[in-house]
């Protein structure tokens, strides 16, 4: 679908350019970014000295929570989705049981143990916090009324990176609380983003989330997006699904632990950081976000677009990037720890107010009053979704593309089951990029795509495309497919459907030329796009 822009965002975009020619030439007059003198290019990327000897430190699979292991006996959450050195995160802990301890384990390779303990709490007497009221206005679920149980420091044995801190409560009670410590000086080649708010937005801890609730309809009686939804959502509570690690170790830490075990150039942050350390990206070759990285902030965005006209590489490895429009807010624990989506502009109070429509949050980006496709940013459009655990195949389009060196495909050859969840597509549009090219185009059969519940006649198609910005020859991959992550994980190489060595392979080839500085010096992207027979659904 191709969106006009509405007259406030010609302006907007009027005045980023201004902007952005003000920072691409104070840049470029600016002596060159020193390298990491210990950074050195491989075969697979940009490795590091110092993320290759931490990966060589002892590690553990202690991290890991038991089978028959109770997620819900102890529980809770940091009062800060990120940290530094130098700072300190409450931990806020529920449990009816005597004591706990609070292990933190930094993520990554560690011999293929997964992780190494770098902090543990004393034993720590167990608390019954009181329950989490619903602010029924809004069906907003907020702990902010617990107390915190544990003082965690970050000390400089914090090493930058993901981190699960383990609650353990007797031998048969555990779960984890996520944080991300990131160091505001690095120059590494890669970022790695996570996603609090997008793992926010679908916490059903308490009962809500931005795609449904428990309880009875507010504000208004439409049937999409469900009117029990949450309007806003808090960080101020544990995470429901994955023991208390939400999707991390199905969405992130597959590449995270890629990365590690070669030994990347890679530094982490979250997209909370970049939405309020928005010059952080310049420092850097390339950012890489992760599976299903829906919600995003004007202050994200706006922090990537000026990236990308500075030179810095994007990898959307993840489909329906950019499609949800939220806006952060303040709560009784700290800033930020409130995240906002109404998902109907008319229902968001900024809309009265006279808030900007860059605030003024919709069902999408796309949507008015913000009318901001991000199709000029991603390449691609958002197309629909495969139910769960429908899985279907990626045909290659263009095998002699420089993202298939060294994994033996050929045009139209197929890799089996490794396209699944939201899928994104090229469309013929003014937003998409002139040079755009399609790497593989993979039908989507129409009788299990939908898109708000409705099929697709004739099927639709999942794109993984790239292309170039023509100024700053910063280089943007968007696999259009949200499992791809996912689908680095371990698989029996015998299976007739295990395409993690090949997915790994092209993984590689995109890092080492986008780690290396803007894509299009080293592989200029030309469209192909008047081969791709249908482009759209």
């Amino acid at each position: 679908m191709c969106v006009t822009a509405t007259n406030d965002s010609k302006v907007r975009r009027s005045a980023l350019g201004v902007l952005v020619a003000v920072i691409v030439s104070s840049l470029l007059s600016l002596p060159a970014q020193a390298s990491d003198s210990t950074a050195t290019l491989s075969a697979n990327g940009v490795t590091s000295k110092q993320i290759i000897a931490e990966n060589n430190q002892p590690g553990t699979t202690e991290w890991r929570i038991k089978a028959k292991t109770s997620v819900t006996a102890v529980q809770g959450f940091a009062g800060t989705t990120y940290a530094q050195v130098g700072d300190t995160v409450n931990l806020y802990v529920n449990t009816h049981l005597p004591t706990f301890t609070a292990t933190a384990f930094r993520m990554g390779w560690y011999q293929g143990l997964g992780a190494r303990q770098i902090w543990q709490s004393p034993v720590t007497e167990g608390t019954v916090q009181p329950a989490c009221p619903l602010d029924a206005s809004v069906n907003m679920v907020s702990c902010s009324n617990w107390s915190p149980s544990i003082a965690m420091k970050i000390t400089s044995a914090f090493v930058p990176g993901d981190y699960l801190i383990k609650l353990q409560a007797g031998p048969e009670a555990a779960s984890y609380i996520l944080l991300t410590v990131w160091d505001p000086n690095s120059t590494a080649a890669y970022v790695i983003m996570n996603r609090p708010l997008v793992e926010q937005g679908w916490n059903t801890y308490g009962g809500y989330s931005y795609y449904g609730g428990v309880g009875p309809c507010i504000i208004d009686q439409i049937s999409y997006p469900p009117c029990n939804r949450a309007r806003v959502v808090s960080f101020d509570r544990p995470y429901s699904l994955g023991s208390g690690s939400s999707d991390f170790l199905t969405n992130e830490y597959p590449l995270v632990a890629l990365t590690e075990k070669e030994g990347l150039d890679v530094t982490y942050i979250t997209d909370i950081t970049l939405s309020e350390h928005p010059n952080f990206l310049l420092k850097h070759k390339a950012l890489l976000s992760l599976d299903h990285d829906e919600s995003w902030t004007y202050e994200e965005r706006m922090a990537v677009q000026q990236a990308t006209n500075a030179g810095v590489n994007v990898v959307y490895f993840g489909a329906a990037a950019m499609v949800r429009h939220v806006r952060l807010e303040p709560s009784r624990l700290g800033p930020d720890r409130q995240e906002v989506d109404y998902r109907n502009s008319g229902e968001d109070p900024l809309s009265s107010q006279g808030g900007s429509p860059n605030q003024i949050t919709s069902n999408t980006w796309t949507n008015p009053p913000a009318s901001w496709s991000p199709v000029s940013q991603i390449g691609v459009a958002y197309s629909g979704y495969l139910p769960i655990g429908t899985l279907t195949s990626m045909t290659i389009n263009d095998a002699s593309a420089w993202v298939y060196k060294n994994t033996g495909l050929s045009n139209g050859q197929q890799l089996p089951q490794v396209i699944g969840s939201d899928f994104d597509h090229v469309i013929a549009s003014s937003e998409t990029p002139a040079n755009i090219s399609v790497f593989a185009h993979s039908l989507i059969p129409g009788a299990t795509a939908t898109i708000h519940g409705v099929h697709f006649p004739g099927g639709s198609y999942s794109d993984f495309v790239y292309f170039t910005y023509p100024k700053s020859q910063a280089g943007v991959i968007d696999t259009g497919n949200n499992i791809w992550i996912g689908d680095l994980r371990p698989c029996k190489p015998a299976s007739p459907t295990c395409a993690t060595t090949v997915l790994r392979q092209i993984t590689n080839n995109i890092l080492h030329v986008f780690g290396q500085g803007p894509a299009g010096t080293i592989q200029p992207a030309t469209s192909n796009l008047a081969t791709i027979t249908p482009a759209g659904s």
